[in-house]
């Protein structure tokens, strides 16, 4: 039922922006002109007391098809999630003087980032830290930061983000594990019976409809976490599954909107709200 009425809320929001201005000229082409805007880093005035879409930065030392490394679905996903996260909850979103979402782009060696109680970082699998950065990124989660990692596909991806954040946080201490449908994440705000496979929209297109991007070495999708000593969960992880492009490209194509969009913001808000009230 609560999918539902997520579904129902997000279509008529989207047929008032489709009704306004035409499916071409909306947000396909309005928000998607500044899918290669330049990083917006936090300024003195960036933090308000309300809701940044915090983005973690990153250096890449290889490619994976589809992806950008920190710069995938930027700014897009940020920027709508924020959209939807403030219509579809209480949440109050910092936005800027012309009304956009106050969207930002941290280092993770900036003292911002302790401003920023939630980041996002996606393609991760092609991520290497500096030792500084991990440093940096190991004090900000055990102070009490949220980590949400997403769109990262296949076994060496996994085996590559798995090193990284290992570097990050001890395994033996701090081991990965899987989550089940049990976990109070799941039911946060949407119940969420399981995790959707969401393809990124240039594949669900190019292959007719599919939504494993590495065929059989992604077949399904998994969520795993990383807790602290005391159970509270640092580190969130949505594997070979593109939950962000939910977000990203809701204004693009009616069909993947509706086959996608509302499970992924359901994953979305219920990451969100549990980062901010654990």
């Amino acid at each position: 039922m609560k999918r539902l009425v997520l579904a129902s809320v997000l279509a008529v929001l989207t047929a008032a922006i489709v009704a306004a201005q035409g499916f071409d000229q909306g947000w396909g082409q309005g928000w998607g002109r500044l899918r290669y805007a330049p990083p917006r880093f936090p300024t003195k005035d960036s933090f308000d007391g309300s809701f940044n879409f915090c983005r973690g930065m990153y250096e890449s030392d290889r490619r994976e098809a589809g992806g950008m490394g920190w710069w995938t679905d930027y700014p897009d996903a940020d920027i709508n999630f924020s959209i939807r996260l403030s219509e579809l909850t209480k949440t109050r979103v910092s936005k800027q003087s012309d009304g956009e979402p106050n969207y930002l782009v941290v280092r993770l060696t900036d003292e911002a980032l302790f401003n920023c109680p939630w980041i996002e970082m996606e393609d991760v699998g092609v991520m290497r830290l500096s030792d500084a950065e991990v440093k940096r990124l190991r004090e900000y989660l055990l102070k009490g930061g949220f980590l949400y990692v997403d769109d990262f596909w296949g076994e060496q991806a996994w085996e590559q983000w798995a090193e990284e954040i290992g570097r990050v946080l001890d395994p033996k201490k701090y081991p990965i594990v899987d989550l089940s449908p049990s976990h109070p994440l799941f039911r946060t705000m949407f119940e969420i019976a399981k995790l959707p496979q969401i393809p990124s929209i240039n594949h669900w297109m190019r292959s007719g409809g599919g939504t494993s991007e590495r065929g059989e070495d992604s077949a399904i999708p998994d969520i795993r976490g990383i807790s602290d000593e005391h159970g509270r969960l640092m580190v969130l992880m949505t594997h070979d599954t593109d939950i962000s492009d939910a977000w990203e490209r809701e204004g693009e194509d009616p069909r993947y909107f509706y086959l996608f969009s509302p499970d992924g913001y359901a994953v979305g808000i219920n990451v969100v709200i549990y980062a901010l009230t654990h």
